[in-house]
């Protein structure tokens, strides 16, 4: 299946299937049928294409607090324009970090993580972030206190213009 899968076929009532999901997973079938005005049996369909078409899935999203008192990290990675991309891949593969954001501004990637002690996160940057080809310097934040973490799911948006 492909990466660039087109949201041009999804339809009005997949945005509504999946706006209703987004907002409570655990909604079920009926309700979700009974607000969009179809039949129980069409929603559990869609579901079933979206899931299977990889435009959907269903996980269960926990606190991160509930990882033992951790501190949510951030790492601002500036690379060589040349290595960024396979530098991504690297950061990817790395099972302490759970985010790999490509960026235009102050770095050219944030990395963020949780660790529930500095040494531990000094430990990554210094044995196998920096050795990295292409790392040119690593910047490290540490959260102290998050006024707002929601750690929902991605929402299907129409792009400007579209119907």
């Amino acid at each position: 299946m492909s990466n660039s899968v087109s949201t041009s076929r999804l339809d009005q009532l997949d945005h509504g299937i999946v706006e209703r999901l987004a907002r409570d997973a655990r909604i079920s079938n009926r309700a979700i049928a009974a607000e969009l005005g179809v039949t129980e049996g069409t929603i559990r369909t869609r579901i079933k294409r979206l899931q299977n078409e990889g435009l959907i899935q269903f996980t269960v999203v926990t606190d991160f607090r509930m990882a033992g008192s951790p501190n949510l990290c951030m790492l601002g990675i500036d690379a060589e324009p040349s290595h960024v991309e396979e530098l991504a891949r690297s950061l990817s593969d790395i099972p302490e970090i759970t985010c790999v954001i490509l960026l235009l501004g102050r770095y050219s990637l944030l990395a963020m993580g949780l660790f529930t002690n500095l040494e531990q996160l000094n430990d990554l940057v210094v044995q196998r972030i920096r050795p990295l080809p292409g790392v040119q310097r690593v910047e490290t934040s540490i959260s102290v206190h998050n006024l707002k973490y929601e750690a929902g799911i991605a929402k299907i948006t129409r792009k400007e213009g579209e119907g």
